[in-house]
């Protein structure tokens, strides 16, 4: 039989341990990734003389965006508001991407001036400011950042539930004019309260969270199913969170469902006292229908951060009754807070739009990789190595018809294609493809070749 000291060796090597006697574990000395070899260097693709990329930025996008295009070697013209639509025309004309936030509005007419334009960067959540349909159509892809401003916005809506709460906003207002009046009459915690979150997605779960470790309960509804996060519960319809809830806050888009979502009957369904929050778009709650119900005494404080209609910069008097109005009746209601679009307004939001976005900029201009585009199939190869010369990168982006691929493979297949990828989503498909053993006058053909096909939208070729 063995000793214990001999049992006790025997089971110290077993496990790989120290000599030391309080040793209960080490790290491995192996992890399972080390049997990945580290990726070779790859090669980076240019879509012509990177000094030719002419960018425009407006409203203030943040100074990381602007780095990275600048370290990419492109023009880069800076604004810091947006722009009038006749300057805005001629802006567009020669540049190849155009980053904006929420008040530059893309139409059909600016597009069309946009000869040279292949993205267009969102430099916030939503994208109803820019023509999607006309933008696909015209070989132009859009991307956004849906989450890099969630926690932002929803701290900012934590921050208004609490004010509404306690009446903090004419609290303040009153010290401000000087007058001293400390009252408790209808001023809540919030611990114990039900927070209802209309639309549970980036902004809605994480609201979730933090209003749960603040001791609310919190229930959620969503058109589609979505696992809850902590104790959170989702209900089968709007009438039952609004009937439950104490505060109610939208994160939802701007659809054609959601136009006044929230409206007289919705609010005539809601608590007698309750409160309502408007985070999302300007046109989800009838603002008309709000005013009475707060003036019947229904809904006992409301918190707006954007509107139907908003001003195009930042200025005294423009939020007035000749942009919206029913201005000047809002703004006359007691325990009202209004915020001029600030929800995703901090820098660290604005730090990370700028790198997200950015990047996947750079990346669809470099590479033609469309991943987490929203208007656009998304495409994406992996990157060339270092070594492989005499390659050429085909983006073909074109009508979703039949036999158009047969038709570019018919172009393509004179050289070796090294690797190939397509989608489509609706009327518009896009192609990549990585060709092999050519040269410029063959690069030169391609194209040529590409651009006299019936169905082609846009064509890049990246070498």
């Amino acid at each position: 039989m063995s000793s214990p000291q001999q049992i006790v060796n025997s089971f110290q090597q077993a496990l790989n341990l120290s000599g030391s006697p309080n040793a209960v574990s080490t790290s491995p000395t192996q992890s399972f990734l080390s049997q990945y070899q580290p990726s070779k260097p790859t090669k980076a693709l240019k879509p012509f003389s990177t000094e030719d990329i002419k960018i425009l930025l407006l409203e203030n996008v943040n100074q990381t965006a602007i780095n990275i295009f600048k370290n990419q070697g492109y023009q880069v013209e800076f604004y810091k508001s947006s722009l009038p639509e006749d300057e805005l025309i001629e802006k567009i004309k020669d540049v190849h991407a155009i980053g904006i936030r929420s008040k530059t509005k893309l139409t059909e007419k600016i597009l069309k001036n946009a000869k040279n334009l292949v993205v267009i960067g969102c430099f916030c959540i939503g994208t109803n400011q820019v023509n999607l349909d006309f933008a696909a159509k015209s070989g132009i892809c859009v991307f956004n950042s849906p989450f890099s401003n969630s926690r932002s916005v929803a701290e900012l809506v934590i921050a208004e539930i609490i004010t509404l709460a306690r009446q903090l906003g004419d609290r303040s207002i009153e010290m401000h004019t000087g007058t001293w009046n400390k009252v408790s009459a209808k001023c809540w915690e919030i611990r114990g309260k039900t927070l209802g979150i209309i639309g549970y997605g980036h902004i809605g779960s994480q609201l979730s969270v933090l209003a749960e470790s603040m001791g609310m309960n919190v229930i959620y509804y969503d058109i589609v199913t979505i696992m809850a996060l902590g104790n959170s519960k989702q209900v089968s319809n709007l009438d039952e969170l609004l009937k439950n809830s104490d505060f109610v806050t939208l994160h939802v888009p701007e659809t054609q469902e959601t136009k006044n979502l929230l409206s007289a009957p919705q609010f005539a369904a809601m608590k007698d006292g309750s409160y309502v929050i408007n985070a999302s778009r300007g046109t989800v709650v009838d603002i008309p229908a709000l005013v009475q119900a707060m003036k019947a005494g229904k809904i006992a404080g409301a918190a707006l951060d954007v509107y139907p209609h908003e001003p195009a910069k930042n200025g005294e008097g423009l939020f007035a009754d000749t942009l919206n109005a029913w201005a000047s009746e809002l703004c006359s209601l007691r325990n009202v807070i209004l915020t001029p679009h600030i929800g995703g307004s901090t820098e660290e939001a604005q730090s990370a739009i700028g790198i997200e976005v950015g990047n996947s900029l750079t990346k669809y201009i470099n590479e033609g990789t469309s991943t987490g585009a929203v208007n656009f199939p998304e495409v994406q190869l992996r990157p060339l190595d270092l070594d492989q010369q005499n390659v050429v990168r085909v983006l073909y982006i074109h009508h979703n018809v039949p036999g158009v691929l047969k038709t570019v493979n018919n172009i393509l297949s004179n050289h070796n294609i090294e690797k190939q990828f397509s989608d489509s989503q609706g009327d518009i498909a896009y192609l990549m493809a990585d060709i092999s053993d050519v040269d410029i006058s063959d690069i030169k053909s391609l194209y040529e070749q590409l651009e006299q096909t019936p169905y082609k939208i846009a064509t890049r070729l990246l070498y």
